[in-house]
């Protein structure tokens, strides 16, 4: 997930990850923790915003992002579909407000998750 969210111009704070979480750095993409919780949420993808390093954002509002991946994982969710979903977080930071936008990926994030339900039929 990180590799491809590097790719799209986010930086992760460490430089690496090592484990299922890292922390995403957002200034390049001019959004705020708070705003980028709130607009992936409405794109059904659940993150928390998180403080970076020397953040000039207050507490409540950051300069980051928590993202885990034991959700993924517990469905299903092989590396091709972290890759889609890397790219969805990707499209959603890039055009926050856009409703369209909004739309679209929510829909895609639905589709991905129909294919692993939560509970077997």
């Amino acid at each position: 997930m990180a590799e491809e969210l590097v790719k799209r111009g986010l930086r992760i704070v460490s430089g690496r990850t090592e484990s299922h979480v890292f922390l995403v750095d957002l200034q390049p993409m001019k959004i705020t923790g708070k705003a980028a919780e709130a607009a992936l949420g409405k794109a059904h993808i659940t993150v928390n915003k998180n403080a970076i390093p020397n953040d000039p954002e207050k507490p409540f509002v950051t300069s980051g992002i928590r993202i885990g991946s034991a959700a993924m994982t517990t469905r299903g969710f092989n590396e091709t579909d972290a890759r889609v979903l890397s790219n969805l977080v990707a499209d959603v930071l890039a055009n926050p407000e856009d409703e369209a936008n909004l739309a679209k990926v929510r829909g895609q994030v639905t589709a991905l998750c129909d294919k692993y339900p939560v509970y077997g039929n």
